[in-house]
């Protein structure tokens, strides 16, 4: 399915080559003030340009189509597009015989019976998270006083992002990276146990982003190797600050008022220019890939501010399950 959320609700559409993609956002609050320019600082930060970055170059201009009027939302449903104009569809016509090894390209035709869009990878391309972009704007006015903030910590293995760049733009290929987000002054003790977890509805949109890998909260893999008394976060005040982050500012699947921190894996970029070797399912026999095409270096140089957005959509849509089941809780 193309939708998260259970009371602020996002749902994704279009196809990378096809004449727009959007996102429709069902159950935003009325009443909050929201204009086009509104999205422009965040889609610009989400655009290609920068060295290490695809040559595709899209405007990303949002269109309000409905749920706005008179410069504040309505209540009902908000939807936005922007128009595709930067497309080379030939160069994806090879992908339908040779999957690209590590791409969708293989499973999007078994999963949708061959009718799924293979220009620019379709709904599978990383350009459909435009809209997540757009809603984690929207989400950001719900949760006003939270400051979400991410940033590309390494590259290829490496802090040196910029040398890591520039040495897989020599050898042709790709590379990943890790994220790192931090949530300050996030509301006190949202997030639902167990199935809703704070947890849980970050990964959930988190892993929608095409290319994540894996996710840590606090510590994270690191715990595994702490004792108990190391690991603990002694509270040293009566607002629950704690003199330790191990926890990552989440105790129980609920938010304890410390700042959240979270790093998530991005894999290299499945579109690689180094020649591989695979399988051709038309001629029913191995071949040699060389993928064409525009296609990033290190996509994770574009994603923190998509990583910022997930966030601050599961923060939206879980402030507002926790203030229609408790109302508005004094803390």
């Amino acid at each position: 399915m193309n939708s998260f959320g259970v009371v602020f609700r996002v749902t994704l559409f279009g196809e990378s080559h096809g004449p727009a993609i959007g996102v429709i956002i069902d159950g935003c609050p009325p009443g909050l003030a929201l204009k086009s320019d509104d999205f422009l600082p965040d889609l610009k930060r989400r655009q290609s340009g920068s060295i290490g970055t695809t040559k595709r170059q899209e405007p990303d201009l949002p269109e309000i189509l409905s749920g706005v009027f008179d410069g504040v939302t309505t209540g009902a449903p908000v939807a936005l597009i922007t128009r595709n104009s930067d497309k080379i569809s030939s160069d994806y016509d090879e992908f339908k015989n040779v999957p690209r090894p590590g791409h969708a390209d293989f499973v999007s035709r078994i999963k949708h019976s061959g009718f799924a869009d293979m220009r620019g990878s379709g709904h599978f391309s990383g350009r459909i998270t435009w809209g997540l972009v757009a809603a984690g704007v929207m989400a950001k006015k719900i949760a006003a006083t939270v400051d979400v903030s991410a940033k590309l910590i390494s590259a290829g293995g490496s802090d040196d992002i910029e040398k890591a760049i520039n040495e897989a733009i020599a050898s042709n290929d790709t590379i990943g990276g890790i994220i790192e987000c931090r949530v300050k002054n996030p509301p006190l003790a949202i997030g639902e146990p167990f199935f809703y977890s704070f947890e849980s509805a970050v990964s959930h949109v988190i892993f929608s982003i095409p290319a994540i890998k894996g996710i840590e909260f606090g510590s994270g893999f690191a715990a595994a190797a702490m004792k108990g008394s190391e690991h603990n976060d002694p509270f040293i005040n009566s607002y629950g600050k704690t003199a330790t982050n191990n926890a990552g500012g989440i105790n129980g699947g609920i938010t304890n008022g410390n700042e959240i921190i979270f790093r998530i894996v991005v894999k290299p970029t499945s579109s690689t220019g180094v020649d591989q070797t695979t399988f051709n399912f038309k001629e029913r026999e191995m071949t040699t890939l060389k993928v064409k095409g525009r296609h990033d270096t290190c996509i994770a140089l574009r994603m923190p501010v998509i990583v910022e957005a997930a966030a601050a959509i599961a923060m939206a849509d879980l402030i507002l399950i926790d203030r229609g089941i408790h109302g508005q809780r004094i803390v």
